[in-house]
């Protein structure tokens, strides 16, 4: 059943939290995994009642895909469930390892995993709206999923901090860094394109949600700023440091009246939940 508003467990995402598993780009294709778990751990915060979504069992099978820096994938292994974590990023799965050496993780593409053994579920929080490769990371999920074997993710949804990516574009292209403003970074889709790729690639999908879920930032004095640091630096790169901080300062400037209040600086983020099965019947090539 398709559903306008998420699960019973998401009325606790409102709550106040201290600050991820969305990850930042230090350099291309690189992530600072301090950073992300110091001041933007809001993102495996909130993911923490996917977990109970999920509702992993003793002895199952379980893939954390796009794990991060492992929280989420020690919580399904607390439950009894057997877990090996991917990410494509070496810094993230270094961190990991160190955080939870019982626990088994390794360096893999969203878009070009495979093991020998598949999986009752495979749990994926924060990360598919970064796979530009929609359709290959589907397959992936499909092929190494167990008959009957379940999905269950969250990602970014439709018009997913569009508040904050729009007052970025617009700043570049007024500085005349028209480039790095047409950069496409991600892939937020609505709720009918995305459960329409699973069930074309054999999924039937059970429920799914696509929600307004406002995001308390960390720094109540550089939230914005720090959000584009840690999430958006591919736009800023190639750009002088002093430019940049001055683009920093006015995106974060056009956002006052719409993202903070109270002293409190919000990210307008919109979210996408889906839980879908492996159909039986379906074919396997």
């Amino acid at each position: 059943m398709y559903l306008q508003q998420p699960l019973s467990t998401q009325k606790s995402k409102m709550s106040t939290i201290t600050h991820t598993q969305d990850t930042i780009p230090v350099a291309a294709g690189k992530w600072n995994a301090s950073l992300y778990d110091d001041k933007h751990d809001f993102v495996f915060k909130y993911g923490e009642d996917l977990v109970e979504v999920l509702n992993p069992q003793p002895g199952e099978r379980i893939l954390d895909l796009g794990c991060g820096t492992g929280y989420l994938a020690n919580l399904i292994a607390e439950k009894g469930a057997q877990v090996t974590g991917i990410d494509s990023s070496a810094e993230m799965i270094t961190k990991a390892k160190e955080a939870y050496p019982a626990l088994d993780f390794r360096v893999q593409s969203a878009t070009e995993f495979y093991f020998d053994q598949s999986f009752d579920a495979i749990f994926s929080n924060a990360v598919l709206h970064w796979v530009l490769e929609k359709e290959k990371a589907i397959d992936c999920m499909y092929r190494n999923l167990k008959r009957n074997g379940r999905l269950v993710l969250e990602m970014g949804g439709r018009k997913n901090v569009e508040a904050i990516v729009t007052a970025l574009q617009n700043s570049l292209t007024k500085h005349g860094f028209t480039e790095q403003a047409a950069i496409q970074q991600w892939y937020f889709p609505s709720l009918g394109e995305y459960t329409s790729l699973l069930e074309k690639r054999g999924f039937r999908v059970t429920y799914a949600a696509h929600y307004n879920r406002e995001t308390e930032l960390k720094d109540n004095a550089n939230g914005i700023k720090d959000w584009i640091k840690m999430f958006g630096s591919i736009y800023l790169q190639n750009i002088e440091a002093p430019v940049v901080n001055m683009i920093l300062e006015e995106v974060q400037d056009a956002l006052r009246p719409v993202l903070f209040r109270e002293g409190k600086w919000y990210g307008d983020y919109k979210r996408l939940r889906v839980v879908a099965i492996k159909s039986p019947s379906f074919r396997e090539a």
